[in-house]
């Protein structure tokens, strides 16, 4: 059940993550080797999938047992959690011979998870968003920060343990904020140079230590537009697991519209009316667009452009 009046793509999962029964291995390995169980599969952070009727894709769930054999070991497992009093389990494959074409042949196909988020139902994009991150740290994180040495797994894959010198390592989550910025009944959109031509957003940045929400939102749209921030409030968050980040969505009121960008993050800025920004997210425009509806971004420019005022 959605928490919050509004749900990005990639939030809502509804496993119960039982993160009580993490650090119960006896538990664990019985649920692994349950029939019951299900399990899904990750290879080069793209999900394992299955085409339905209606010519959407579905999670292609495996029996546990294969998932546990295909691992080799705790180091590429981990517990998702429970679907009602199912467990679920994910692994991380890698390596450049597709599994679709060997040992998962017949049982679906890999496929990007950004390109097909829309043709997911709202529940699998969370699930395999939480996949991808969680196999995301892992990888980027196989060795202890305090000490150098190789970690392990533990915790059904939540955790990483270094057997040196003892340092205990958890995943990470860096906090963004993404703000529109409004004065009056116009909107600012920005875009960098690297971006495909027409491409318009809101901007964004990552927190620094010792910062709060607002304060981060006010220090960005400063440094990138010289913009003044008069006041904030809070639209909705989205897990972004591109590699490990959580979008903190913003609506922030300016001082004036003199937006200058600094040529280094933003190479343009453009102001819309409502009703321009209606087009915008309607597509309606031939030379300039904004990010697809599973962006944060286009939903904060949505909510701004037809919330009634």
């Amino acid at each position: 059940m959605a928490l919050s009046f509004f749900q990005n793509t990639f939030a809502g999962n509804p496993l119960n993550r039982a993160s009580e029964r993490r650090a119960d291995a006896d538990w664990l390995a019985g649920q692994l080797g349950s029939s019951d169980s299900l399990g899904l599969a990750i290879w080069n952070g793209k999900p394992l999938v299955e085409k339905t009727k209606e010519g959407g894709v579905q999670i292609a769930y495996l029996p546990a047992k294969m998932v546990d054999e295909l691992s080799g070991g705790p180091e590429r497992l981990l517990f998702m959690g429970l679907w009602k009093d199912t467990a679920v389990f994910a692994v991380d494959l890698e390596g450049t011979s597709d599994p679709a074409q060997g040992p998962l042949q017949g049982l679906g196909e890999f496929m990007d998870l950004r390109q097909i988020a829309l043709r997911l139902p709202d529940t699998d994009a969370a699930i395999l968003a939480t996949a991808k991150q969680m196999f995301e740290w892992r990888r980027r994180h196989q060795y202890c920060a305090s000490c150098g040495q190789p970690s392990q797994a533990m915790d059904g894959g939540w955790k990483r343990k270094c057997p040196a010198c003892d340092a205990e390592h958890f995943p990470r989550t860096d906090p963004v904020v993404i703000m529109l910025a409004v004065h009056g009944d116009r909107c600012m959109v920005g875009r960098q140079e690297i971006w495909p031509k027409g491409m318009f957003s809101a901007l964004a940045g990552f927190l620094e230590p010792g910062e709060s929400i607002e304060e981060a939102c006010a220090r960005e749209l400063n440094e990138e537009a010289g913009l003044k921030t008069v006041s904030v409030r809070y639209h909705s968050t989205q897990p972004w697991p591109y590699p490990s980040s959580l979008m903190i969505g913003l609506i922030a009121e300016v001082e004036d519209e003199d937006a200058r960008p600094d040529q280094t993050e933003l190479s343009e800025v453009r102001w819309f009316s409502r009703e321009e920004a209606r087009a915008l997210v309607r597509g309606e425009y031939t030379d300039t667009f904004c990010p697809q509806p599973m962006a944060i971004a286009h939903q904060l420019i949505k909510a701004w452009a037809f919330e009634e005022k």
